[in-house]
């Protein structure tokens, strides 16, 4: 039996680097999408993961959460992982729960639903009706969730991956442009490559056992740190403004119908500010803006072509990265 997890004295950005190797010892070959994943969390928003089936997704998700200690002693010892299935007969009570009959007390009392938890893995989120949809997003996006009259808060660590299978199109309800943007990031996560599959094949069943293995890298408090310590990151007024031009670009751009909102670009500086925290830096660089502005950007974008869904924010990104590296700013 593992004994309870201790962080004390363990400097933040050792936490950071522990949880992220914690991970790969299960999810091979894919530090880069595990480090947005933790970056998002960090930042404090969700994240949108689109795939094919057997990717990792939900392994990953699980594993994360096995990584993160409880602060509740009533609690198992891991932070509190929940999975949903999302299908359209899904139903918001199935969701966020219910009210039920209580014979002793003769009264109705409510029964928590799985959004209730810290990490959860909404499975393939496309295919539930929209109601479900609206009631994911208020969990999101005001962290709470509403029943009848009553407003109840969800834990104060709560992170959404949510999933989305590319093919089998069919019956599914598209995530609206409003959720969308919801979301911090959408990644892709994508097979490994070929040498990296052949080592997972040879020791599948090492791997599985790592998983059972995982013990906690840090604490729902060191989370709350982390998430209050990346407020902090310093951050230059260069890199804001660049920022700045980049998502008001999309809004200028002819092969854009729908740019970026105001709120896409706050989700951007503060994915900046986690991912250079995750990079074990107290600072964001100029690559930083390169390496997060399609995962940050490109899901909230309405494009007009397929030309320019595949070139113009790549374009808008670089000419600004161009601009940005002249100016050579010190931080």
């Amino acid at each position: 039996m593992q004994t309870p997890f201790d962080s004390k004295n363990k400097p933040i950005e050792n936490i950071v680097c522990e949880l992220v190797s914690q991970i790969e010892t299960v999810i091979r070959g894919k530090r880069h999408q595990i480090e947005q994943v933790i970056t998002c969390l960090v930042a404090g928003g969700h994240i949108l993961m689109e795939d094919n089936p057997g990717t990792g997704k939900t392994v990953l998700a699980k594993t994360l959460a096995q990584c993160v200690s409880s602060s509740n002693p009533e609690q198992l010892h891991h932070a509190l992982f929940k999975r949903i299935q999302f299908t359209p007969d899904l139903l918001p009570m199935d969701l966020i729960g219910t009210h039920i009959f209580d014979d002793r007390t003769h009264e109705f009392v409510f029964k928590k639903g799985p959004i209730f938890c810290n990490v959860l893995l909404a499975d393939e989120i496309n295919r539930a009706s929209p109601k479900v949809q609206s009631a994911l997003l208020e969990a999101m996006a005001e962290h709470q969730v509403t029943i009848g009259d009553s407003t109840l808060p969800l834990e104060k660590i709560f992170f959404t991956i949510a999933t989305q299978n590319p093919i089998e199109m069919e019956g599914t309800y598209p995530l609206p442009a409003a959720q969308l943007d919801r979301f911090f990031m959408k990644i892709n996560f994508g097979y490994v490559d070929e040498e990296v599959e052949l080592n997972i094949y040879r020791q599948y069943a090492n791997i599985a056992q790592n998983l059972e293995d995982i013990h906690p890298s840090l604490s729902l408090a060191d989370l709350a740190l982390l998430q209050q310590k990346a407020k902090m990151v310093f951050l230059h007024d260069e890199i804001i403004r660049s920022v700045t031009r980049i998502v008001r670009e999309t809004r200028a751009h002819s092969d854009i119908s729908l740019g970026a909102s105001t709120r896409a670009g706050i989700s951007f500086l503060k994915c900046l500010r986690a991912f250079a925290l995750v990079k074990e830096r107290d600072f964001v660089i100029e690559d930083d803006v390169l390496a997060l502005a399609k995962a940050v950007l490109d899901h909230r974008l309405i494009y007009r072509n397929k030309e320019g869904k595949t070139k113009a924010l790549d374009n808008i990104v670089h000419k600004e990265m161009d601009r940005l590296m002249r100016l050579k700013i010190h931080v």
